[in-house]
């Protein structure tokens, strides 16, 4: 993170953290993963599937965390933090989290479930940056697999950009959108004036599924308000076996 009078330029990093666990549930990765991303130096990191609890792996997984995982995963690193329960089930639940360098002043989590299947929501926080007039407000989304519910959420999407953010206050929106039918770009710039960094500086959004071998474009970094915004290229391990989902991260200039 650097600050001048005029600019300042911050690290985000979005992970779907699922749930600690590696691909199809064999290992427990949750201590590698928090080596992963505290290595990627973040300014904010956006979490999607990360634990809240679970009381029956916390007595059988060997070291299974004391706290929430995205206290675990903040550590020491990230002072500020806010959780969205989306999932609740018989041990535990599960949901999105945002982790900040920056003080998060105010959070409220939209609950966006357009079914009794799939549990899922939009977790926004305000970040005061000191020096600054204009609060950073950033949005973590996990959405649907079904293309209408997708499509719904991405019109709630748009309202809250709309009618609960500044239209001068600068914005970052990241997380799983799921769409791998390449639906919501026009719709996002569209209604909210949103640029995808991947999209803006390659010409498409990044492969993130599998991690193993990425290819469907799920996951996104959209930014408004910011002069600059540009990828920042992550090695394939040792992320490949972190996740299901491939991380990604972006420098953003505001």
């Amino acid at each position: 993170m650097t600050k001048n009078p005029t600019t300042l330029t911050f690290r985000i990093l979005t992970v779907n953290t699922h749930k600690g666990f590696t691909f199809l549930n064999r290992k427990f990765i949750l201590h590698e993963l928090r080596e992963a991303v505290q290595a990627v130096s973040a300014d904010i990191v956006f979490l999607q599937e990360v634990m809240g609890s679970h009381a029956l792996h916390a007595t059988r997984v060997p070291k299974w965390p004391t706290s929430s995982h995205y206290e675990f995963l903040a550590d020491s690193m990230w002072p500020s933090f806010a959780y969205g329960r989306n999932a609740v089930y018989p041990h535990g639940d599960h949901g999105n989290a945002v982790l900040s360098k920056f003080p998060i002043v105010r959070h409220e989590n939209r609950d966006v479930s357009m079914g009794a299947t799939e549990q899922r929501g939009m977790l926004h926080c305000v970040c005061r940056v000191p020096g600054r007039e204009l609060d950073l407000h950033v949005i973590c989304v996990h959405l649907g697999l079904q293309e209408s519910h997708r499509q719904q959420q991405i019109d709630l999407l748009c309202h809250m950009v709309r009618d609960e953010i500044p239209e001068q206050a600068p914005l970052v929106i990241a997380g799983d959108f799921n769409d791998w039918r390449l639906r919501g770009h026009k719709r996002l710039e569209g209604c909210a004036g949103m640029h995808e960094v991947f999209v803006h500086a390659n010409g498409r959004a990044a492969k993130t599924f599998p991690a193993r071998w990425p290819l469907l474009q799920l996951d996104r970094i959209y930014v408004r308000n910011a002069s600059v915004h540009q990828p920042i290229v992550l090695p394939h391990k040792p992320w490949s076996h972190l996740s299901d989902h491939a991380p990604l991260a972006a420098e953003i200039v505001v």
